[in-house]
């Protein structure tokens, strides 16, 4: 499948909308922002399917410009291809078209960047990215250790994310980073099997050492800030990280080679004040900013 076959002719179909500042012609942009509007497997407080449509619009009440990177949107090579047709409720049939969509951008040499949705998406996007990279490890931010083997019979749950990139992945190539909640025997399976760093972002500044020049993919799980920051997200857990200290930590893992990105579980509709939105937007706006100054 070719990129056009995906974003223009195909199955997978999408509306038009764009994030501030990220209007290059998708032919000849290095990073593709994709919404994937789906939050079928929430397990608390559902909404997350809102946030790509949220985060564009209340994204224009931001700049293009980051004063504290002294970069522009406008001046890297950023397309949004707006957001992915999405089925309600079928987790399975949602993380393939993701997998689809994801593929056709690896085609085309692009850097793929999701706005969810619920979490359990981003096993299509590792999926995808195995078949381009074999040596992939996976950057994981989260409150949540997303490793049970299934959550009320469903193994597709966001509940259950980790644990299928885990079996795509294996051990020793997920490093996990802010966790603070999940069951027992999810923490002793992470101690054993990830590469495991729970209640902080401690050791973000020693994975160039640890994964070398592999290719990387990130996935940020809002959740990993704390709620007194970030309340709209459907799974909120105290004891958080701060918005400086994640983009801290993102300034570290820029340096890597990142290959793809997912920003999950922003859910508009739990912090009506909107800010929970404007932060999401900042934050994409600066990983964005930081991913493109280490490719320039």
């Amino acid at each position: 499948m070719t990129i056009n076959d995906a974003f223009a002719f195909g199955d997978i179909a999408f509306e038009k909308n764009v994030f501030c500042g990220c209007e290059h012609p998708l032919n000849a942009a290095r990073f593709v922002i994709l919404g994937a509007p789906f939050d079928g497997t929430a397990s608390f407080r559902p909404g997350a399917r809102f946030a790509p449509s949220s985060m564009r619009r209340d994204s224009w009440g931001l700049e293009s410009y980051s004063p504290q990177l002294d970069r522009d949107l406008e001046e890297a090579f950023i397309a949004d291809a707006g957001d992915l047709e999405m089925p309600y409720g079928d987790a399975k049939a949602a993380i393939k078209i993701v997998k689809e969509a994801v593929s056709a951008l690896l085609n085309e040499k692009k850097i793929p960047v999701m706005i969810g949705g619920d979490h359990s998406l981003t096993t299509g996007a590792i999926e995808a990215a195995l078949v381009h990279y074999p040596e992939l490890h996976l950057i994981h931010f989260d409150a949540h250790t997303d490793l049970r083997p299934d959550y009320l019979g469903d193994p597709w749950s966001h509940a259950s994310v980790m644990r299928r990139c885990y079996d795509l992945l294996g051990g020793g190539r997920i490093h996990s980073f802010g966790i603070r909640s999940g069951l027992k025997g999810e923490f002793l399976f992470a101690k054993e099997h990830l590469d495991f760093h729970p209640f902080h972002l401690e050791g973000v500044e020693n994975l160039k050492a640890l994964v070398g020049d592999a290719p990387v993919y990130v996935t940020i799980d809002l959740d990993v800030l704390d709620p007194s920051e970030m309340p709209g997200t459907g799974t909120p857990e105290a004891g958080g990280v701060s918005f400086q200290e994640l983009l801290k930590a993102l300034a570290h893992v820029s340096e890597l080679k990142v290959i793809g990105t997912d920003m999950m579980e922003l859910s508009p509709p739990l912090d009506l004040s909107g800010a929970s939105t404007a932060l999401a937007c900042k934050l994409l706006r600066e990983w964005l900013l930081l991913l493109d100054l280490h490719r320039s």
